[in-house]
């Protein structure tokens, strides 16, 4: 996590998208994220299995990618995170084959390297949540939006993806590990990056971006991650748009 360097990195950005006065924070916001980076607890990733096969039905095969949160992070196996529910939701309709490559930290640049050195895999619908350290990072949103471009078209090159769900970034602005104004900060970035790639899918067959309603539901013990309740929710999200998505003739 690196929210001091996204309040440095993004002063262009501050410039053209805010105003003056809001140039004059970068020093409070730099010290506040390197509070922030040494306070927040470093949760680990929980323990369960990252592939394998469940339910009956028409056959699906599943890829979820990204950050800590498609990991799992905030909560303590696999089966309560957003991989093991998704699964679950799933499973009543469709025989998934799954597999989760994601890792705490990524970059939207990492996942790309990550996917680009994957064994080659046919899935039919792809997962994606990745974002927030891009915000914290200081990515800009032009950089972002291009790279998320690289993903889509990956993706579908490679592993011959045809449904690609992004999950929007989460409310950073309602994070409560973040003080003020850095989760001012950080949520403005957010919704600015929502926006972007909102922009740049609509009426955009292969990909489509999701934005569970999260609001209300509790984070993990670091105030940054996602709970279980959360993840639930996520994956009731995300489960009813593959049900939309795949027709029940599905076969490839």
């Amino acid at each position: 996590m690196s929210q001091g360097r996204a309040a440095e990195q993004a002063l262009p950005e501050l410039r053209s998208g805010y105003s003056w006065r809001m140039v004059a924070l970068a020093p409070l916001l730099l010290a506040q994220g390197l509070h922030v980076r040494r306070r927040i607890p470093r949760l680990p990733e929980p323990e369960g299995e990252r592939s394998g096969c469940a339910g009956q039905g028409r056959p699906l095969r599943l890829l979820i990618t990204g950050d800590s949160a498609a990991a799992g992070v905030g909560v303590g196996h696999q089966e309560q995170a957003l991989s093991g529910q998704l699964v679950q939701q799933l499973a009543g309709d469709f025989q998934v084959s799954w597999r989760l490559l994601a890792q705490s930290g990524f970059t939207t640049a990492q996942i790309i390297e990550c996917l680009r050195a994957a064994p080659v895999e046919r899935f039919d619908v792809a997962v994606i949540s990745i974002g927030v350290n891009d915000v914290t990072a200081g990515v800009g949103v032009r950089t972002w939006l291009a790279r998320q471009q690289q993903l889509l078209t990956l993706l579908g090159e490679r592993f011959q993806v045809e449904h690609v769900l992004f999950s929007s970034l989460p409310p950073m602005h309602l994070f409560p590990a973040l003080p003020q104004p850095l989760r001012w900060f950080l949520g403005s970035r957010a919704r600015h990056f929502n926006h972007a790639i909102a922009q740049y899918l609509q009426g955009h067959g292969q990909g489509e971006l999701i934005c569970p309603d999260l609001h209300g539901l509790t984070t993990a013990s670091d105030g940054f991650h996602p709970g279980d309740a959360s993840y639930a929710a996520w994956a009731r999200r995300l489960a009813d748009v593959i049900r939309a998505r795949l027709p029940d003739t599905h076969s490839r």
